[in-house]
């Protein structure tokens, strides 16, 4: 048996198989070692892309302290409105009320102006006779007209 440990060919079987063991041994490491180097360029791209996303939350940040901001105006904005909006009504209500008055005055001012086109009518009329009367005295008084003299 020591024979056979120590020849020559078993040392080259035991040396070839010993070669071949670190062979799979070694490329097993550089592929452990391709894994672990992409895995680097991930981690770094990863911290890139934390970065972006810190830089867009603080903007978002910003946006959202101005987007309240604007909001609370627009809040002041609105309740100014809803009150100038109920004195709109209050003011609509009175013209509607006054327009009702109006409405029932309307009859009234057509009967007085029906009667001031009677009365002007008749002005118009006695206009009319007084300038005849003027200009024709005599026929104005033997002519039987309503201011005899």
């Amino acid at each position: 048996m020591y024979r056979r440990v120590n020849s020559g060919g078993f040392i080259g079987a035991m040396t070839l198989g010993i070669v071949i063991v670190m062979a799979v041994f070694t490329w097993v490491m550089w592929g452990m070692a391709r894994q672990v180097f992409v895995l680097t360029d991930v981690m770094v791209e990863l911290n890139g892309s934390f970065k972006s996303i810190v830089v867009d939350m603080n903007g978002m940040n910003e946006n959202m302290v101005a987007m309240r901001g604007t909001m609370e105006r627009m809040e002041v904005t609105m309740t100014t409105l809803s009150a100038d909006i109920g004195e709109m009504n209050a003011s609509m209500e009175g013209i509607t009320a006054d327009m009702g008055e109006m409405t029932a005055m309307m009859g009234g001012m057509t009967r007085s102006m029906q009667a001031m086109t009677v009365s002007m009518g008749q002005m118009t009329n006695d206009v009319g006779r007084a300038s005849y009367a003027f200009s024709n005295p005599m026929s104005y008084m033997f002519g039987g007209s309503p201011f005899p003299f």
